[in-house]
């Protein structure tokens, strides 16, 4: 499976997320320039954490018209997994690709520290090793992590069983503590918290692992099946 890492300025987690995919999962990887036009010779787009051209406007405003993001689009729309991070789950929002929005933190203040996450739904790509309801301790690191819909919204995500992760405690005021969310269609899933940061015991936790081995999970059955 080949992964790309969007790579926009102010992106500072892109080194995270490529060693998870090279050296913790064992798969390919190439970081992709956000002025690139082409992603279809990937089979996973990953958005990665930062601070996309230095969160003027709002976090993630900026880098929805970039370039790279027609294809993230046309990725997402083709069925591929696409995982936005932190700063990529904001960009995910900002383009359309899932639904709500990001305020600052409840305390107004940079949250950097682990985190317990539960699995919501362990019925997706990304999650099918994790068990459902499973505890998981990954890092957030975000100033702007407070994710907010409307009541109509807020059902439709609980109907489809859209919330992924939530939050154990309330971390920074999220509407219901979501932590992550996808779309309807399954494969585009965005997530305040850094797996990426959490996939070797060095780094404390990992519990992370899971969910990249997830996808590739997924992704080979798929491929099986279709081959």
């Amino acid at each position: 499976m080949k992964f790309a890492v969007i790579v926009f300025p102010g992106s500072n987690c892109d080194a995270d997320m490529y060693h998870a995919i090279a050296d913790a999962l064992g798969e390919e990887v190439e970081y992709v320039w956000h002025a690139e036009t082409d992603l279809d010779q990937f089979d996973g787009i990953l958005l990665p954490g930062g601070f996309s051209y230095g969160d003027y406007l709002r976090s993630g405003a900026i880098a929805r018209f970039a370039n790279v993001m027609e294809s993230v689009i046309k990725a997402a729309e083709a069925g591929k997994p696409v995982l936005g991070v932190c700063n990529g789950f904001q960009v995910l929002l900002e383009a359309g690709l899932l639904p709500g929005a990001m305020k600052r933190n409840e305390n107004l203040k940079f949250i950097c520290r682990p985190v317990d996450l539960v699995v919501e739904n362990n019925e997706t790509m990304f999650t099918s090793e994790y068990e459902q309801g499973q505890v998981v301790s990954i890092p957030v690191a975000h100033g702007e992590g407070n994710y907010y819909c409307d009541e109509e919204t807020l059902a439709s995500l609980k109907e489809n069983k859209q919330i992924v992760f939530s939050y154990s405690t309330n971390v920074n005021g999220s509407l219901e503590q979501i932590a992550g969310i996808m779309n309807e269609q399954g494969n585009v899933l965005g997530m305040m918290p850094h797996p990426e940061r959490a996939v070797e015991s060095l780094l404390g936790s990992e519990d992370g692992l899971k969910l990249f081995k997830s996808i590739l999970r997924n992704w080979r059955e798929t491929h099986v099946a279709t081959s």
